[in-house]
């Protein structure tokens, strides 16, 4: 039972068993007088003072009630330094170690210079939402996106301790920052060719089945021969090249999901005539960690040094000059330090023969669920999302559905507008019929 105890008085029982209140000295007018008292669930005496009677009343049993309702968080749970529960947070997830060094930095970059410092409990909604607005003005609707989850997880498990009573990043008017996108346009079959011509002969493979196949840069530079099956025409997307600070490792695909892709004939070829020509021989990197256990592939494909491609020096020496002689991009210009820069943007980059991939296979009538399939995408409406505008136009079917199917009805319907106009005119019978047949043309 919550109470409220004056630390600057005592009772004092009189010799006629009358009690009066004396001061107690050394406390006597010395701090806050009043202290509001009450159990924790764990039944640990526990207090905090205030300057008014009233406002202790108040605050014991609203502590009693957060007892009851099983929200109660101690008066100086949060009071920790929020750097404390930013430390601690990594632990409790498990992700993937390439989406830790992202969180990693949007924490190291982002979080701590601004959150680091305060007291956990300190931290409001509308600080959050401004420091979210100016964050996503400054570096990006990415950036600031993986900087949300590790502010908003962070809050969270500062709550699930029981350090905050409420998660601020939870407030109605903090959002996680949507990316801004257009509509995606396919690049055409013309340009698909002019890319695909561009590139160096050891490399012309990599755009062929990126536009056949849909598959990822990674997934791309990851394939093995082991993946294609002749046979039954399929590519087996088993793993791609990723990288981790400064190291590579074979890992799992996108969402972790190995798929299957129907190959076509025309890209069959391609791959014949490329590991007939090439050295296709196994290849090892970690799995999924560096340092990890070692994984060997035929790799398809490989950098002139011999090892694996790396996205970097694939995009900056083989696909950008390819755009460039594409007449997708301009050519590059030369910056402060002298250096070639490429005026290019995020959709130019690889995943542009993905989208063509998907309108092609749309165009032709593959459906949503099996093209997201074919992609990797974890859920089918993310497809239909990205891709919706690109479904060929039903209104021609739509139209000769209903023609057929409500003939009758039309039929009857329009019959019956020609009768209550001969009714409104006064017409005969013959002019009814003569209405109904529609206009004659004369010779």
């Amino acid at each position: 039972m919550a109470f409220t105890k004056d630390q600057w008085t005592r009772a004092v029982k009189q010799p006629d068993g009358s009690v009066v209140r004396e001061r107690i000295e050394p406390r006597w007018g010395r701090g806050k007088r009043w202290l509001a008292v009450w159990l924790d669930p764990s039944g640990k005496e526990v207090s905090k003072a205030f300057s008014s009677k009233a406002r202790a009343d108040k605050y014991g049993a609203e502590m009693e009630t957060d007892i009851g309702r099983g929200e109660y968080v101690a008066p100086r749970a949060g009071s920790i330094r929020f750097k404390v529960v930013l430390e601690r947070w990594p632990q409790s997830r498990f992700v993937d170690p390439s989406t830790w060094i992202t969180y990693e930095r949007a924490l190291r970059l982002h979080v701590l210079p601004t959150f680091g410092e305060r007291e956990t409990g300190a931290i409001r909604p509308s600080e959050f939402c401004r420091w979210l607005v100016e964050l996503e003005t400054r570096v990006g609707t990415a950036t600031a996106r993986t900087a949300f989850i590790v502010l908003h997880g962070s809050l969270g498990l500062a709550f699930d301790d029981g350090a905050i009573k409420r998660n601020p990043a939870k407030a109605g008017s903090g959002k996680l920052p949507v990316p801004k996108s257009g509509r995606i346009v396919a690049w055409s079959d013309e340009t698909v060719l002019r890319v695909v011509e561009a590139h160096p002969a050891p490399y012309r493979a990599i755009p062929v089945l990126g536009a056949a196949s849909g598959l990822r840069q990674g997934e791309l530079f990851g394939l093995g021969e082991e993946d294609i099956d002749f046979d039954a025409m399929e590519i087996h997307v088993r793993r791609q090249i990723k990288r981790l600070g400064s190291s590579y490792v074979f890992a799992l695909p996108k969402n972790d999901q190995e798929r299957t892709v129907p190959m076509s004939d025309g890209a069959a070829e391609v791959l014949r005539r490329h590991i007939e020509i090439s050295r296709v021989r196994p290849y090892s990197l970690p799995w999924e960690k560096p340092g990890g256990e070692e994984a060997s592939v035929r790799l398809l494909f490989r950098w002139r040094d011999d090892r694996h491609i790396r996205a970097r020096g694939y995009n900056e020496r083989i696909w950008k000059p390819a755009l460039v002689a594409a007449d997708v991009i301009p050519p590059p210009v030369r910056n402060d330090k002298g250096a070639l820069v490429y005026l290019a943007s995020r959709k130019d980059g690889m995943h542009a023969l993905r989208h063509y991939y998907a309108s092609v296979t749309l165009a032709d009538g593959v459906n949503i669920r099996e093209l997201s399939e074919y992609l990797g995408h974890g859920d089918p409406g993310f497809t239909l999302r990205l891709y919706t505008h690109m479904l060929p136009s039903s209104h021609q079917r739509a139209r000769l559905a209903i023609d057929s199917r409500l003939s009758a009805v039309f039929a009857s319907a329009a019959h019956g507008a020609v009768t209550e106009q001969a009714a409104s005119q006064n017409l005969s019978a013959q002019d009814v019929l003569e209405l109904d047949a529609g206009p004659q043309l004369g010779l």
